[in-house]
């Protein structure tokens, strides 16, 4: 990576937390952004101990995250024209209600479609990381190096609940009931939206009278978005490569604290990144970043390979962690300057989609390779596609 200049690291997030209302708005959507890493895994849980069928939860969680995919965009769309609070509040009363929909059909023994048809109503979620992102961009204006300091906390927040969400989760719906884990991620969602929109002083102005033109057909986004969706495959494919590692070697609940590990490896670099001045534009800086995230997440693949152990893998995993953070947060930054005025939400969600779309496609692949060729085979599949998505930034560094 190029040089960078240190500051004093806690002096960074004082002073972006000193903005007035900020705190209030970070707290608010906090809490709404926890449940996004909740409810695929108490979906499964409770979908799966219910109808005894882990394809069906499969299918069921798939098509949330296709409708999802369609769904996001549009509503963020909305949210720049009219506002944060006027849209993102019925869109998260929409997906709650989603969410209690698919607990009563599970619970009381609907038809298997109507499973379906309630995670799909889900996909109103609005992005609530992406609001946060845009009111730093909003407080922030004229001032790269705090924006800097932002971004890397959202990153590093995205990261915290990554880690948190299937855990609390998992921790709901087996000490309680199976149910209490979507139920408790619905509520969750809604009273953190609400405290979320309640900052109305931070919110950024509505872009009802912009003329930027759609992000998608803006000057590098394509190229951006396929960068995003070639991340996005690494870890989907890590994910699931993982948890097959681990059931091969007999500790399946192992997964997740392996994962957790990368996870907060990702966090804690985020956090740091946030505290430096990175050196040059953010155009010139990203293919250092993939660079750095290529090399170190052939670790894990040399580690299941040479080693076969647990451990080993994991502490390979809290490494390779490292390089994500620093790459997303570059990522993103690249994602807003690209984005039209008065579509900032619009530009973030299209970015967040590709993710998705991303991890999908790593899942799938991840799968087919560790089933037809073995759970160490299966670590060449994230190597491969941050390869992709170092020669597509690379070929746009000067974008």
């Amino acid at each position: 990576m190029p040089p960078t200049t240190t500051q004093a690291p806690l002096r960074a997030y004082r002073r972006l937390f000193a903005l007035p209302g900020t705190r209030a708005f970070t707290a608010g959507n906090l809490m709404a952004r926890l449940p996004s890493g909740m409810f695929g895994v108490s979906a499964v849980v409770m979908i799966a101990g219910a109808r005894g069928s882990y394809a069906l939860a499969g299918a069921v969680t798939a098509t949330g995250l296709a409708a999802t995919a369609v769904t996001a965009p549009w509503i963020a769309r909305l949210v720049d024209r009219h506002g944060q609070a006027r849209v993102a509040v019925p869109a998260t009363v929409c997906a709650a209600l989603g969410s209690l929909a698919l607990l009563l059909c599970v619970h009381y023994g609907a038809p298997d479609w109507t499973l379906f048809a309630a995670y799909a109503a889900t996909a109103t979620t609005p992005n609530t990381g992406g609001m946060s992102r845009a009111r730093w961009a909003h407080l922030l204006t004229g001032d790269p190096a705090a924006l800097h300091t932002a971004n890397s906390f959202e990153q590093a927040a995205d990261e915290l609940c990554y880690m948190l969400g299937p855990v609390l989760a998992a921790f709901l719906c087996g000490t309680f009931f199976p149910e209490a884990g979507t139920l408790a991620g619905a509520v969750l969602l809604l009273t953190g939206t609400l405290l979320f929109t309640a900052q109305r002083a931070t919110e950024p102005p509505a872009g009802g009278g912009s003329t930027g033109g759609a992000p998608l057909r803006a000057p590098g986004m394509p190229a951006q978005l396929a960068v995003c969706l070639a991340l996005g495959a690494v870890f989907g494919a890590m994910e699931v490569v993982t948890v097959a590692f681990a059931d091969d070697r007999g500790h399946r609940s192992a997964a997740g604290v392996a994962l957790g590990l990368q996870a907060a490896g990702s966090c804690l670099a985020g956090l740091v990144y946030g505290a430096l001045s990175p050196a040059g534009p953010a155009a010139r800086r990203l293919p250092w970043c993939v660079a750095a995230m290529t090399a170190l997440m052939t670790l894990p693949l040399l580690a299941a390979a040479l080693t076969g152990s647990m451990l080993a893998l994991s502490g390979a995993l809290l490494v390779a962690g490292t390089a994500t953070a620093p790459t997303m947060v570059t990522n993103m930054a690249l994602v807003q300057q690209r984005t039209p005025a008065g579509r900032l939400n619009e530009g973030m969600t299209l970015a967040v989609t590709g993710l998705l779309g991303g991890i999908a496609c790593g899942s799938a692949t991840g799968g087919w390779v560790v089933e037809h060729l073995s759970p160490t085979a299966g670590y060449g599949v994230p190597v491969t596609a941050a390869v992709v998505a170092l020669m597509i930034s690379f070929a746009r560094r000067t974008g």
